[in-house]
C-alpha cells in the first residue's frame, strides 16, 4: 500500500513538472511574438516618421518656390 502512494506522488511530481514545462514555453512563445510585433510597429513608426519628414519637406520647398514666384511677379510690376 506504502508503495502505491510513493508512485502516485511521484507520478503526480512528473506530471506537475510536464504540466508547467509546457506552460512555461506557451509562455515564452508567447512573450517572443509579441516582442517580434513590438520591433515591426516599431519600424513601421520611424518608416512613417521618415515618409512624414520628406512629405514636410517636399511642402517646404513648394511654398518656397510659390513665395518666390509671388516675388518675381510682384517686382515686374
Amino acid at each position: 500500500m506504502r508503495t502505491h502512494i510513493v508512485l502516485a506522488a511521484a507520478a503526480a511530481s512528473i506530471f506537475a513538472l510536464f504540466t508547467l514545462s509546457a506552460l512555461s514555453g506557451c509562455g515564452v512563445e508567447s512573450v517572443g511574438t509579441a516582442a517580434t510585433a513590438a520591433a515591426v510597429k516599431k519600424q513601421e513608426i520611424e518608416q512613417g516618421k521618415k515618409t512624414m519628414e520628406a512629405a514636410q519637406q517636399k511642402l517646404n520647398e513648394a511654398v518656397q518656390v510659390t513665395q518666390q514666384r509671388a516675388d518675381s511677379a510682384a517686382e515686374e510690376k
